[in-house]
């Protein structure tokens, strides 16, 4: 085994997980099913010596995964012609805007028209070292939610990155509509998620699962709904959805969590109201900090308009939005507007 592109320690928090699960759960190396090849076939080391998919981790104990060669791309998974909006690129990485209703990777019934479609044929096949399922996906966002989505071009970064989410080094801004208006203007919400125990491709609030911690801060409001930004401390499936029908307040268009219905009839929302308009993080390749957010969709603009959310002035961030009472952004004014750069750097300290 050559030297390992991905190494980690195992902290308490991950003692006694199963080496399968834990590695699935950092979402570079696909599937559990992939992740059970991968160390069955001795791609994957603990200690230095090959182990069990079912070997339960140690606190201390090092993990080291060599990238193995990619399987070769399904029948069905073809490059695509789709434009991507294109928020930075350089030799490592690429983030890009996602719209709503483009699946990130493909699956049973989405094998085309995904942003994986999109990246074999950006980069004219892939990179050897990359999942041809998911070549360089650092992380995911649900299909009807727009916003940054960050991309890795080798399996090095790739493995970097991964690490960088796992240890909560990289910071992520979302912009949620919500039903109603909250009683605080800003708080944390604590609790844990696992999966539904009926609806299994649900999430939900459940004293068995997994800690998770999202805290908000209202930057807008109507009398029927308010614009909060939110900012996920943990990376639960589904987790700002969940949490916040958990305390009454459903995304708006989230039919899966409660804010859909009746209530939707006649505005103009074809999907939950989520957005991830930030994400910094020091680059794994440059030590840079980048920040980078995402503009505001039109049809989430609309959305506002249309239900009368006026913004409020926040201490930094996101200080407003385009609304019915003022003029119609370009691309450029209306991020500043927002109040962050499309991309802002800052170089590492020596």
């Amino acid at each position: 085994m050559t030297a390992a592109a991905f190494c980690t320690t195992i902290e308490r928090a991950n003692a006694r997980q199963r080496l399968d699960r834990f590695l699935t759960a950092l979402g570079t190396w696909g599937s559990r099913s992939q992740v059970q090849r991968l160390i069955t076939e001795g791609w994957v080391r603990v200690d230095g010596k090959t182990a069990k998919p079912g070997a339960l981790l140690r606190c201390g104990q090092r993990v080291a995964v060599q990238a193995a060669p990619p399987p070769p791309i399904p029948v069905g998974v073809e490059p695509e012609a789709i434009a991507l909006d294109v928020l930075y690129e350089d030799d490592w990485l690429l983030v890009i805007n996602k719209p709503a209703g483009l699946v990130v990777h493909p699956a049973p019934g989405n094998w085309q028209g995904t942003v994986v479609s999109a990246l074999l044929h950006r980069w004219q096949g892939r990179p050897a070292d990359l999942d041809p399922l998911r070549p360089g996906i650092v992380h995911r966002l649900d299909k009807n939610t727009s916003g940054a989505l960050v991309i890795a071009k080798d399996a090095v970064t790739l493995a970097a990155m991964a690490e960088l989410f796992r240890s909560r080094e990289v910071h992520k801004e979302y912009l949620a509509l919500v039903w109603g208006r909250l009683r605080q203007q800003q708080g944390q919400i604590r609790r844990p998620i696992g999966r539904h125990p009926v609806q299994r491709q649900r999430m939900s609030v459940r004293a068995s699962g997994r800690a998770a911690v999202t805290g908000y801060e209202v930057i807008g409001q109507s009398r029927l709904a308010s614009l909060l930004r939110v900012r996920p401390e943990t990376g639960r499936t589904h987790q700002i959805r969940v949490h916040l029908a958990a305390i009454g307040h459903p995304i708006v268009g989230d039919t899966t969590y409660g804010g859909g219905g009746r209530r939707t009839e006649g505005i103009p929302v074809q999907r939950q109201a989520l957005h991830a308009a930030a994400v910094s993080f020091r680059h794994p390749q440059t030590g840079e900090v980048l920040s980078i957010s995402a503009p505001l969709p039109d049809d989430l603009r609309q959305l506002l308009d249309h239900l009368g959310v006026t913004p409020l002035t926040c201490r930094g961030g996101f200080s407003t939005v385009a609304t019915q009472h003022a003029p119609r952004l370009s691309g450029t004014e209306h991020d500043a507007r927002l109040g962050i750069a499309r991309i802002s750097r800052r170089a590492s300290p020596n």
